[in-house]
């Protein structure tokens, strides 16, 4: 049939494999037969964002899990990390986020926490793959009285605010700030207004009218240039842009200036390294993330490790070695001294944190690092060919980086989500990264399509 898992769970357009409801219907009798261990009640987490197809694989997903025995707590409409905090909350045995992040309405995706609130690892993913694509497999499904529930959970919300207000000092407040807020009509689009009113601001709201439809639709952190100029019209102090799962963060400061991740994340690593609280002193992002950041760590004393594309594989590596903040030029921010995945909202409190502790706007703040002009491009291919056999793009790639000298990257790999190939070329100097942009692509364009 095909591959049931990429970078970031099961994702694909709703009703075309492997986003089909018997695939999740079988999904979630595959992880009940995994997870179930012991005579005791087990226990599943499903949230969702506001897609119109949620509806159907939570059907299908809660069909699976009570066939396979596992009680299921279903939460509507949450972000994905407070899918992640309530699986530890409620000692459920694993989470299920029904959601394709910044993609647009007809895609959907299943993505999954274990028990501590962490990403699955290759290895259980395999497991679940081989039962869910066997024809053959036989279901190990409990007698009738041991079949599982499905409750709904009203006081979810509630709880996960409550998580993120104690992320932020207890001795500040944001009584006086004037906050533009972009939910990109998902999953954030209840409780993120409340977190930053409860805690005292005057919130702007936009993107809370979802419909099934309008997710990330010319909204949320794919469009910031809608919240930035909605800043300087109202004066505000701080904009904040999540994603259809709310899981990442871009922010524009007070002059209407656009923060990527690899901003925020120079931001709290200073901030953390001049209060010695960056253990090793060492910041972990990925591949894609600017060179300048990689100076700026330096400048500063400190080290940026780099890992694949993909907040797992950033957590991944700072459970490994010891580390608390890690991320992605996307927007991708994990503070692991608080949570175990990505979460905007966290993130966003630790930016007006810093705002406060210091008394300085986020526009002094942008200025700590400014990034080597990059350019991304995709490219739609039929197959994905491995790279390593595509002699004209491996020539051609060799020759980008003997022109660079060190001095700028240039990185090509396919998505874990779509047949797309993404092309990443960065230089001190503009003009070199428009120069290799162009002739990367016509190369990949003629030996790919």
């Amino acid at each position: 049939m095909g591959k049931l898992f990429g970078t970031d769970g099961i994702r694909g357009q709703a009703n075309i494999f492997p986003m089909l409801p018997e695939i999740a219907l079988r999904v979630g009798l595959a992880v009940g037969q995994i997870f179930r261990n012991g005579m005791k009640r087990h226990r599943v987490v499903i949230g969702k964002d506001t897609r119109l197809s949620g509806y159907i694989f939570e059907s299908a997903l809660t069909s699976g899990f009570c066939a396979s025995g596992m009680d299921v707590f279903l939460v509507g409409p949450m972000p994905t990390p407070a899918i992640a905090f309530l699986t530890r909350n409620m000692r459920a045995d694993v989470g299920v986020v029904i959601s394709a992040s910044h993609n647009p309405y007809m895609d959907n995706g299943i993505k999954f926490f274990d028990s501590k609130g962490f990403k699955l690892s290759d290895e259980i993913e395999n497991r679940i793959s081989e039962l869910v694509l066997s024809p053959d497999v036989e279901w190990n499904t409990p007698k009738s009285d041991l079949l599982g529930r499905a409750i709904k959970i009203e006081d979810s919300p509630g709880r996960y605010i409550v998580f993120l207000k104690n992320t932020f000092s207890q001795d500040l407040t944001l009584d006086g700030l004037k906050v533009v807020l972009d939910c990109a009509n998902g999953a954030t689009y209840k409780v993120a207004p409340l977190v930053f009113e409860e805690l005292g601001a005057k919130v702007i709201k936009i993107g809370v009218e979802p419909n099934g439809l309008n997710i990330n639709k010319k909204c949320g952190s794919l469009y910031p240039d809608v919240t930035a100029s909605l800043v300087q019209e109202t004066g505000a102090d701080v904009g904040f842009c999540l994603d259809g799962d709310g899981d990442r963060l871009i922010a524009v400061d007070d002059e209407g200036y656009i923060l990527d991740g690899d901003q925020i994340m120079a931001i709290c690593a200073n901030y953390l390294l001049e209060k010695d609280a960056l253990p090793q002193r060492t910041l972990v992002a990925t591949v894609m993330s600017n060179m300048a950041l990689e100076i700026f760590m330096e400048q500063k004393g400190g080290r940026l490790v780099r890992t694949p594309v993909g907040d797992r594989f950033v957590v991944e590596e700072m459970c490994r070695s010891g580390y608390i903040l890690g991320g992605e030029q996307s927007g991708h921010m994990v503070f692991l001294n608080f949570t175990t995945t990505g979460d905007g909202l966290v993130t966003a409190l630790q930016l007006l944190k810093i705002m406060l502790k210091t008394g300085k706007p986020l526009s002094y703040w942008r200025k700590l690092l400014t990034p080597f002009p990059q350019k991304l491009k995709n490219i739609h291919v039929k197959n994905k060919v491995p790279l390593g056999e595509c002699r004209q793009i491996c020539k051609a790639l060799q020759q980008a980086e003997k022109s660079l000298q060190g001095k700028g990257r240039v990185l090509l790999r396919y998505s874990g989500t779509e047949p797309v190939l993404r092309i990443m070329v960065e230089a001190e100097n503009l003009n070199l990264v428009d120069k290799w942009m162009d002739y990367l692509v016509d190369i990949a364009e003629k030996e790919l399509l």
